[in-house]
């Protein structure tokens, strides 16, 4: 069997298990830290677990032992994740978080994390990693903690990684299982506890406690109201404040159990069908995941980016269309694709449809993106959504599973690939259940695992023809839309990032402050972070 490259290969489906005020009071952390001082001295001697050797790592971690190409991405991911907050600050589901439970900067940190959190997830604006979309805990957990702690930039920074890299972990460990993407929301038990773990310096065995507490409860999100209703929009909030509760546990002397993911009946035996247990710890400090992010400059689900990106090209191509000289769109997709579609159709309801619905539905955001040559969160609000043209366009777009588009998802990084590396031989019956005909030989052709992840990659790719009643046939499309983990990417993330938070009403000056945030002073953090939530 020849190697497979990014180029197209035929192959049959690789399927998926289902679901796919600005200024805060720094008294709770005071507390926390007063407790950290107590119990540094007390450490209970355990055998080394997949939490306990994460966390002796993760809680040592300084931004030095960081390579400065990992540093920049950590930079990029928090003025990225600043612009999703914005974003969901100007919509409506925003406006009714802020009404339910106050302003993004609160005098709370676990309030303040909490709502930036959900903030942040209302409209699928946000980074992704192998494996997860873990910015909501990672980056917002240490944003909440930073006037508390006086944290500087390179503080700051260190906080997002260590979170980023515990929680990307723990999702890569579970992520051949029922749960993926949106639907995992346990990562962010992780990187809550890892981004105000490492942001207060505490030892590693509170970590390994508060790790130990958090998953013996984890969150295990439903697919009707995740799609059917607005409750998506806390799927990150929820946890992110039962890890913080983990962590005030753990502070006051609680004890969590330190083998809870690999105990034969702990988290991952649960959670997934094929559990990763040595992905918590492997390749710590040489495979970092926070080098593996994609950044959205579209408002889309991961598996509808690609074709709203092609439908936009054929935009430019084709000119302002009305939707009756168009006779068929159709969006061929990987199994991601079409899966996101299907699991979405049964909660369409038009312009009445949830916001989570509409946009891992392909049909709305191709047309919209077909018929106005763009797709900004303001297409999620209305007027936009009662638009007819949508609508009338909508109704013509079909989906299509291509195997061979399923095949080079299969192939990348994330969201699958490298899981299924590090499972080697153990994958073959997995991979087998999902349709896939000479199992052995697709692990095989799949290699062993990523030494690093510089060269990470995602192909969740898509084409997009669409036929018109005149007879002409346009196609484009797209194996690694913008923004995705790959070269591109790594070449020009900064701006990438930047653009997207000016689309947000950003401020030039503002941006610039935070590509520099490893210079900053905690005054001058703070300053940069209420101007880039409070309308700068």
């Amino acid at each position: 069997m020849k190697p497979m490259s990014e180029g197209r290969h035929r192959a049959a489906a690789l399927t998926p298990d289902s679901t796919g005020t600005s200024s805060m009071a720094s008294s709770d952390v005071h507390a926390g830290m007063a407790l950290t001082e107590d119990f540094k001295t007390d450490a209970r001697p355990t055998a080394k677990t997949a939490t306990s050797e994460l966390a002796g790592w993760a809680s040592t971690l300084e931004l030095e032992h960081v390579p400065d190409r990992v540093v920049a991405y950590a930079r990029s991911q928090l003025l990225s994740q600043l612009a999703a907050a914005r974003a969901g600050l100007a919509h409506s589901l925003g406006h009714k978080l802020t009404r339910a439970f106050g302003p993004p900067l609160a005098d709370d940190p676990k309030q303040t994390a909490y709502v930036l959190s959900a903030l942040t997830m209302c409209l699928e604006y946000d980074e992704t990693v192998y494996a997860g979309h873990v910015s909501h805990s990672c980056v917002n957990v240490p944003i909440a903690y930073a006037r508390g702690l006086a944290l500087d930039g390179r503080a700051l920074l260190t906080a997002i990684i260590a979170a980023t890299e515990s929680a990307a972990r723990i999702a890569a460990a579970s992520t051949l299982g029922p749960f993926r993407g949106q639907t995992a929301s346990h990562p962010h038990l992780a990187g809550a506890i890892a981004g105000r773990l490492r942001a207060e310096a505490a030892p590693a065995e509170r970590w390994t406690n508060a790790f130990g507490i958090a998953f013996t409860l984890p969150p295990w999100s439903l697919l009707p109201g995740l799609l059917g209703s607005d409750a998506k929009v806390l799927t990150a909030a929820t946890p992110v404040r039962a890890g913080l509760d983990a962590c005030d546990a753990a502070a006051a002397g609680l004890a969590g159990t330190p083998d809870i993911m690999e105990h034969e009946d702990g988290f991952l035996a649960r959670f997934a069908t094929l559990p990763l247990p040595d992905a918590v710890a492997f390749g710590l400090g040489t495979r970092w995941h926070t080098e593996t992010l994609s950044f959205k400059v579209y408002p889309a689900a991961t598996g509808v980016y690609a074709a709203v990106e092609c439908a936009i090209e054929l935009h430019d191509r084709l000119g302002a269309i009305d939707p009756d000289e168009i006779d068929k769109v159709v969006v061929h997709g990987s199994i991601f694709t079409f899966l996101s579609n299907l699991r979405a159709q049964s909660y369409l309801r038009g312009p009445e449809t949830p916001v989570s619905a509409l946009q891992f539905a392909v049909p709305y955001s191709v047309a919209t993106a077909l018929v106005t040559g763009a797709l900004t969160f303001d297409d999620f609000e209305r007027p936009a959504v009662s638009e007819g043209r949508r609508w009338a366009t909508a109704a013509k777009v079909h989906v299509e599973h291509d195997d061979e588009l399923t095949r080079l998802s299969g192939a990348g990084t994330s969201p699958l690939g490298e899981a299924l590396r590090q499972a080697g031989p153990r994958a073959v019956d997995w991979i087998a259940k999902r349709g896939v005909p000479d199992a052995e030989s697709y692990v095989r052709e799949l290699g062993r695992p990523a030494a690093t992840f510089e060269q990470a990659r995602k192909t969740i790719g898509s084409r997009v023809t669409v036929r018109l009643v005149d007879g002409r046939a346009l196609e484009a499309e797209r194996l690694m839309p913008t923004g995705a983990a790959g070269d591109d990417t790594r070449a020009r993330h900064p701006q990438l990032a930047r653009q997207k938070f000016l689309a947000t009403g950003g401020s030039e000056e503002i941006a610039d402050g935070l590509a520099a945030i490893h210079e900053a002073s905690p005054d001058e953090v703070m300053a940069l972070l209420e101007a880039a939530l409070g309308g700068g």
